[in-house]
């Protein structure tokens, strides 16, 4: 049970608060609901008590699971390397890890897709992929070690500056 005012992270929306938890009667059947405001776009969501672990509510990781995830964007063993595997396949893999709200798994394909940008040109979906990972992880890494997301963007940035400037070349 999340209680007012913790910080939650809503799979796919990012970090939010709990505003405040609210009985309503819905279809003859009442229910609490946990009213969750998502902090980047201001989107007030209604998360059914009883279903918050269903839908992956969960709370902000740890310091340490964050340090660990940001050390783990710098580790380039895994990655082996641009295989021309089908975008589409590609695409649905990222986006449900994107919606399972796993912290690794977004991680997981931010790296990825900064990895095959080295290889060749990102397709727009591709972008819009990143920078939606880009904002997930740099969000709740922001709040999991309390500094500014800017800060966190900019050192992920770092950490792949290779990538990018391979990137700009290909532009």
């Amino acid at each position: 049970m999340f209680k007012v005012n913790e910080l939650v992270v809503y799979p796919s929306q990012g970090v939010g608060r709990v505003e405040r938890i609210e009985s309503q009667e819905i279809g003859g059947v009442k229910a609490d609901f946990y009213i969750v405001r998502i902090l980047s776009n201001n989107v007030t969501l209604m998360v059914p008590v009883a279903n918050a672990e269903n839908v992956g509510l969960r709370s902000v990781c740890s310091k340490r699971i964050g340090q660990e995830i940001f050390e783990s964007l710098n580790d380039r063993s895994e990655f082996t390397g641009y295989t021309g595997q089908n975008w589409n396949r590609r695409y649905r893999e990222y986006s449900e890890k994107l919606k399972s709200g796993d912290l690794s798994d977004v991680a997981y394909v931010l790296k990825e897709l900064f990895l095959i940008g080295k290889d060749k040109e990102l397709s727009f979906g591709e972008r819009r992929l990143l920078e939606q990972a880009m904002g997930l992880v740099s969000m709740e890494l922001a709040y999991s070690v309390d500094r500014d997301q800017e800060l966190i963007k900019e050192d992920i940035n770092e950490m792949f500056a290779d990538v990018i400037a391979a990137q700009e070349e290909k532009s």
